[in-house]
C-alpha cells in the first residue's frame, strides 16, 4: 500500500504540472502511469523504495485512483452491475440482477467526500450544507444521487444507478423477452401514428428504457424536445434536443423547473415532446401541450396501468386551487391514448405486463379504458376481444386491424 502511495502521489503531481485532464485524456494518463511506474520499478530493484508487487494490479489501481472512481471503479466497469450504494464507508453495496450485495470495499470518509467531488466536477452541481441533495449525470450516463448528514444520520448516502444499454428498440425487448412480438409490432405503430403514450411501473422496471425503445420508432422528419430533471434518455433520433432543470444558485435564483421546460419546449416548434419522468405540476402543463395536437411520451410512477390513470388525472391539482378534478379526468381522456405498464420480477427480469388503451369517453367520473395485451402463464398475449381501432391510425393510413390479425 506505501508503494502504492507513493506511486500515486507522483503520477498526480505530473498530472497538475502537464496540466493534463484525467477524464479527458486517459490515454495520455496511462501513459504517464506507465512511465512513473518503469522508473519507480527500477529504483525498487535497488532496494531505494518499497516494491510494488504486481505491476498490472497497480496499473489498474493508479489508473481507477487518478482517470476514475477510485474503488469504485471496478464495480463501475463490471457490464453485470446494475446499481451501486454506499450507506457508510464500510457498508458498499451492489446489485446484480435484481438482487443487492455487500461488496468487500471499504473506503474512509473523506475517500467517500473525495471520490463524489470527483464525480460532480463535471456535472456543474454542487453539495453542501445549503444543498444536502444532488441528483446528476456521470459522464458515462450513470445517474448519481448523493445524501449528506445532517439530513442523514451520520454518513454520506450515495447512490449510482448504471446506464446499461441493453436495448436500444423495440426488437430488443423482443429478444430480451421483455415484450412479445405483436405488442412491440402494435407499439411501433401507434408511435408511427403519433398515439401518446405513458409508460408505467415501479422503480428500476425499466421505464427508461422502454421510453427509448418507443422513441425509436419516431419518424426522421419528426422533430423531438425532451425534457428531465437529469439527463437520463439516449435518443438517437435525427431532430432531437434535450433538455434538464437547473437548480437555484447561492443566491436562491436561477432555478429551471420541469413546468418551465414544458413551457418553453412549445415555442421549440416540437412535434413530439418526451417528457423523461412526471412527477408534480408540470403534468398539467403535459397534458395541455398533448391536448394541442402536439404528440408526446413520458413516463410516471405506478402500481398497474389502471392506477396510473387515475395518477395522471391527480398530479395536475398540484399546479393549484384553480384546477379542478373534472377538467384533468376530461383532459386525460382527450389526450393519452395507451399506458404500457412495466415491472420487475424478484429475480431482476424486466418486462411489459400490460397495455392498455384510454378511450375518449368518460362515464360517471371515470374515464374508459379497455386492455390490449396482459400477462398470462407468464407470457405478453393480446386481451379478449382487444380493440385496436383508433381515429389516429386511421388518419396516418395504418390498418391496425389488418395488421394484428396477421
Amino acid at each position: 500500500m506505501q508503494a502504492l502511495a507513493i506511486v500515486e502521489d507522483e503520477v498526480r503531481e505530473l498530472v497538475r504540472r502537464r496540466g493534463l485532464d484525467p477524464a479527458k485524456q486517459p490515454t495520455m494518463i496511462k501513459s504517464l502511469i506507465e512511465e512513473v511506474i518503469k522508473d519507480y520499478d527500477e529504483r525498487a530493484l535497488l532496494g531505494a523504495v518499497p516494491s510494488l508487487g504486481s505491476l498490472d494490479a497497480a496499473r489498474q489501481t493508479i489508473f481507477d485512483n487518478v482517470a476514475g472512481f477510485g474503488a469504485l471503479q471496478p464495480l463501475l466497469d463490471d457490464p453485470t452491475v446494475e446499481e451501486i450504494w454506499i450507506n457508510a464507508p464500510h457498508q458498499v453495496f451492489c446489485a446484480r440482477g435484481g438482487q443487492s450485495q455487500l461488496t468487500h470495499i471499504r473506503m474512509e470518509s473523506s475517500e467517500i467526500a473525495a471520490l463524489v467531488e470527483r464525480m460532480l466536477k463535471s456535472s456543474g452541481r454542487r453539495l453542501d450544507l445549503s444543498q444536502p441533495f444532488v441528483d446528476c449525470q456521470l459522464p458515462d450516463g450513470s445517474r448519481l444521487h448523493v445524501v449528506i448528514p445532517d439530513i442523514t444520520h451520520e454518513h454520506w448516502a450515495v447512490n449510482i444507478r448504471k446506464f446499461i444499454a441493453r436495448a436500444g428498440k423495440l426488437e430488443d425487448l423482443v429478444d430480451l423477452d421483455s415484450l412479445s412480438r405483436p405488442a412491440a409490432l402494435y407499439l411501433s405503430m401507434a408511435i408511427n401514428a403519433g398515439l401518446n403514450v405513458i409508460v408505467t411501473g415501479p422503480t428500476q422496471a425499466g421505464k427508461t428504457t422502454m421510453l427509448n425503445c418507443l422513441a425509436s420508432s419516431i419518424g426522421p422528419r419528426e422533430r423531438v424536445i425532451s425534457i428531465e430533471e437529469i439527463f437520463e434518455l439516449n435518443l438517437a433520433l435525427r431532430d432531437v434536443v434535450a433538455m434538464q432543470t437547473r437548480l437555484a444558485n447561492l443566491e436562491g435564483t436561477g432555478e429551471i423547473t420541469m413546468r418551465r421546460l414544458v413551457k418553453e419546449a412549445l415555442r421549440m416548434r416540437p412535434d413530439r415532446i418526451i417528457v423523461g419522468e412526471v412527477r408534480e405540476a408540470e403534468s398539467l402543463d403535459m397534458l395541455i401541450a398533448l391536448n394541442s395536437g402536439i404528440s408526446g411520451l413520458c413516463t410516471l410512477h405506478a402500481n398497474s396501468a389502471r392506477d396510473a390513470i387515475t395518477k395522471i388525472c391527480t398530479l395536475p391539482l398540484l399546479a393549484g386551487p384553480n384546477i379542478t378534478s373534472d377538467f384533468t379526468i376530461k383532459t386525460v381522456a382527450a389526450c393519452i391514448d395507451l399506458v404500457v405498464h412495466c415491472v420487475r420480477s424478484p429475480g431482476g427480469h424486466r418486462y411489459v405486463n400490460e397495455i392498455l388503451s384510454i378511450r375518449n369517453r368518460v362515464e360517471a367520473g371515470q374515464i374508459e379504458s379497455s386492455t390490449l395485451f396482459e400477462r398470462r402463464d407468464g407470457a405478453l398475449c393480446t386481451a379478449p376481444g382487444a380493440d385496436w381501432e383508433h381515429e389516429k391510425f386511421d388518419l396516418a393510413g395504418i390498418n391496425i386491424a389488418e395488421l394484428m390479425a396477421v
